[in-house]
């Protein structure tokens, strides 16, 4: 599959996931649909390693987990738990707002990423850069402007804060991932598999937290779209390593085409969930979507 095409499907994967968790999680306890989620994702790789294992040579090289040291299972242990950290903010905040303005919003981690960059370490955005930030600052205003008509005003709601924490997190998550596929030389599948079966993991005694009535609760309702998180979500990552192993492609035209995400969510929250102020919305998401792709092309 050629990168660009692959970088498309990913989106198109991406988005799809983004619509299952608001499926998932609507009048429904989170907690769980975390939890099976990626238990559903923890067993997909855990059957591929035991296909390797019983019937070597059956599955590609690129589906092979490589074997690691404890110090490294440590290395991809921390990714879970940022990772961890990053859904639950998220999840709850999706629960509670509508995908069409959620979707937008976790769009922008490139920018805060590179304004971490900016203000932390002192580093200068080229002119592409700035003018990505600016159009994504101004289409966030436009979105805290038509979120306002549905009750939701971005400076005192505090699932906004929930899902901005979650935005952040997952930024963090993203540089981390730069190093431990880089210079910590993990391969693709291995940091896949074992991050999907921690999570599962340290899901676990939330899961039973909730189960038990530790905390107050919602009553939890299986539902077919938890399987489509899991799937969606493994297949759209497969899909983008893939075309990042592709020796010709551009990273930053690849995490760019990853961004047509947002319109999938976008247009899926408006037909599916029947989310109101389409029209209103449309300008700034796909400002935001214009702002991030200048910043990463920056």
């Amino acid at each position: 599959m050629h990168w660009i095409v692959a970088s498309l499907v990913s989106a198109l994967f991406l988005g799809f996931y983004e619509l299952n968790t608001k499926h998932a999680v609507r009048d429904n306890a989170v907690l769980p649909v975390l939890f099976f989620a990626n238990v559903c994702s923890a067993t997909v790789w855990c059957v591929l390693m035991a296909v390797v294992v019983v019937s070597p040579g059956t599955l590609p090289t690129t589906l092979h987990v490589a074997p690691l040291a404890w110090f490294q299972h440590l290395q991809l242990l921390a990714k879970s738990a940022l990772v961890a950290a990053s859904w639950v903010c998220s999840y709850f905040a999706i629960k509670h707002m509508p995908v069409s303005l959620a979707s937008p919003i976790r769009a922008t981690g490139p920018m805060w990423t590179l304004l971490g960059a900016v203000l932390v370490l002192g580093e200068r955005p080229s002119w592409l850069e700035g003018v990505g930030i600016l159009v994504t600052l101004a289409s966030f205003v436009g979105l805290s402007l038509v979120g306002q008509r549905e009750g939701i005003h971005f400076h005192r709601n505090k699932w906004f804060g929930f899902l901005m924490a979650g935005t952040l997190l997952g930024a963090m998550s993203g540089l981390y991932d730069k190093f431990l596929l880089g210079r910590a030389g993990f391969d693709a599948a291995t940091v896949q598999c074992w991050f999907s079966i921690y999570l599962a993991a340290l899901f676990l005694p939330l899961a039973l937290g909730w189960k038990f009535r530790l905390w107050p609760r919602h009553e939890f309702h299986w539902r077919w779209s938890i399987l489509g998180v899991s799937f969606a979500l493994l297949l759209a990552d497969f899909v983008y390593f893939d075309a990042l192993r592709n020796p010709d492609a551009l990273v930053s035209m690849v995490s760019s085409l990853r961004r047509g995400s947002t319109l999938v969510a976008f247009a899926g929250g408006l037909l599916l969930f029947g989310e109101k102020n389409g029209w209103a919305k449309l300008p700034a998401v796909i400002g935001v979507v214009i702002g991030i792709v200048l910043t990463i092309l920056g």
